[in-house]
């Protein structure tokens, strides 16, 4: 698998030595992620939208109403930024000052393309909806071509990107060390709580356990 490669665009220049150019990082951060972050501009407007999204390999897809301002701008070519970060734990210091957040952060720099081939609208579709509750797709009714008439879906490549972590302790000032204060780390995860039924299911529907797709 070949690294991620810099440019001007993408180069770390706020904490350098945060930057990682494994490509299996950035993967797993927009896999777990599940909402990117869409920059974009409209009319010397800048607009940031969040967005359910998912990775097929080298692409990442979102889809939305065709009739959307950000949907209508992102299928005429305009330039965008995806991000996406999951914090990983806030970081607690003897000082106020340097308290800091553990996180793993995506930045994808291009322009979306639409989604029109069939097979690829059904495989995309079926992967976006198995992602969030495995074997999903075959227990649902199937969209109507109405629905996907109704819809778009994009792409954009995972070519110009940045991937910045951060790990460790607090960056504690040596005059502060002897203070007696906690220090260290609330880890944070996300995960599936409970699985609430609305009053639409029939009697004989066993709850379904989706749970391997939040671990």
């Amino acid at each position: 698998m070949e690294p991620i490669k810099e440019t001007p665009k993408t180069r770390v220049k706020r904490g350098p030595k945060r930057a990682v150019f494994d490509r299996e990082m950035l993967y797993q951060i927009l896999d777990e992620a599940r909402i990117a972050h869409v920059g974009f501009a409209v009319d010397d407007q800048n607009y940031v939208i969040p967005m359910l999204s998912w990775r097929q390999g080298d692409q990442l897809y979102i889809h939305g109403s065709r009739g959307s301002r950000m949907i209508k701008a992102l299928t005429e070519g305009a330039n965008c930024c995806v991000t996406a970060t999951i914090v990983d734990g806030m970081v607690l210091s003897k000082s106020a000052f340097h308290h800091s957040t553990n996180y793993r952060s995506a930045v994808v720099f291009g322009q979306f393309r639409v989604v029109d081939d069939p097979v690829e609208t059904n495989d995309t579709l079926k992967a976006f909806l198995d992602g969030i509750a495995p074997g999903r797709w075959e227990e649902v009714r199937a969209p109507t071509e109405k629905e996907l008439k109704a819809t778009s879906i994009l792409a954009i490549e995972l070519e110009e990107v940045s991937v910045k972590v951060r790990t460790g302790p607090a960056n504690e000032d040596q005059e502060d060390l002897d203070l007696p204060v906690w220090t260290g780390e609330i880890k944070l995860r996300q995960s599936v709580t409970e699985m609430v039924a609305d009053s639409n299911n029939q009697p004989e529907v066993k709850v379904p356990d989706y749970s391997e797709a939040w671990l």
